[in-house]
């Protein structure tokens, strides 16, 4: 899956990627390939993307939104 971290100033990661591990108002949810399309708050926390190489990045936000439609996961996040 393709997978856009989107800040106000800049693009922190933008890829393909297996899995991303996010954290949600009510706990942590997990994004893999072909998932259902959703729209969701995220909180602040990390988020940790494991890319198509396996390695993982991890990425602090302070909350936002993700998006997923069409095995593309788009998170806009402050």
């Amino acid at each position: 899956m393709i997978v856009e971290i989107i800040t106000p100033d800049k693009v922190v990661f933008e890829g393909e990627a297996n899995k991303v591990l996010l954290p949600g108002i009510d706990g942590w949810f997990e994004i893999l390939n072909h998932h259902a399309p959703l729209v969701s708050i995220i909180s602040a926390g990390d988020i940790k993307v494991t890319d198509s190489n396996k390695k993982e990045h991890m990425i602090a936000v302070n909350g936002g939104v993700i998006e997923v439609n069409d095995n593309h996961v788009k998170i806009l996040a402050e």
